[in-house]
């Protein structure tokens, strides 16, 4: 048997996601609900426990009920809906079913597929994603054209004293131990270890020796920019 109540919407719960639903168009037959005092199309309920229903059908005007709750309490706290008996669920939803194969035209409808409402969604979400990508790699390349000209500006006030006064010619020719002492008075961390690493990393180049400072910090393992930055203020003044 089948009974129409008012139900409070928030004794009805729903197997079906509320992310399934647009929520501009929750939204909007949410104020529509509002405007005209309550929802034209009852929902089609199951009782579940006392004073507990579950949605047979309706789970997309049931959650504009309950976006209608969240704008206006006292106004969209109940709901119309048919409580069917659970000797009744399987004819009510084969009822259900056939009607929704029935347009307003008496013409069979063809059913959405999912992925069809789901596309507007994956490319909505593909646009922001790209968005923030292009914002981060515009950041990153103005972060590196920051420090190229940083590079550029300190090369600049090197002295040129000769060969050896030249951080990068320090760079190329200094062996394991002068590198040390240098890095050491030149207060960078991990000293030793870092003369290493820039000893070895210069060994494996085709001319035993590195390019310019950007190719220092590409082949030298775990040497940044900062580092890099310091040396070359700190040997410039020396």
């Amino acid at each position: 048997m089948i009974k129409f109540f008012m139900v409070d919407v928030e004794s009805v719960t729903s197997n079906v996601p509320r992310s399934n639903f647009q929520e501009a168009d929750l939204e909007i037959l949410a104020d529509l609900i509002l405007e005209s005092g309550g929802i034209l199309k009852p929902l089609v309920l199951k009782k579940t426990g006392f004073e507990q229903y579950e949605v047979v059908d309706g789970h997309f005007e049931y959650y504009s009920a309950v976006r209608a709750r969240e704008k206006n309490f006292s106004e969209g706290d109940m709901i119309s809906a048919l409580i069917i008996s659970s000797e009744n669920e399987d004819v009510a939803l084969k009822q259900i079913a056939s009607l929704k194969g029935i347009g307003s035209s008496g013409k069979p409808v063809t059913p959405q597929p999912e992925t069809t409402k789901l596309e507007p969604r994956l490319t909505n979400l593909e646009l922001r994603l790209e968005k923030q990508f292009n914002e981060f790699k515009s950041e990153f390349l103005q972060e590196r054209q920051r420090i190229d000209t940083h590079f550029k500006q300190l090369e600049n006030l090197i002295p040129q004293k000769g060969e050896h006064s030249n951080p990068l010619s320090l760079l190329n020719s200094l062996d394991k131990d002068e590198l040390s002492i240098k890095l050491q008075r030149a207060r960078i961390s991990g000293a030793e270890k870092l003369a290493k690493a820039i000893e070895d990393a210069r060994h494996k180049k085709p001319k035993q020796e590195f390019e310019d400072y950007r190719d220092v910090v590409k082949s030298v393992k775990n040497l940044g920019d900062k580092t890099i930055l310091t040396i070359i203020d700190e040997w410039s003044r020396s």
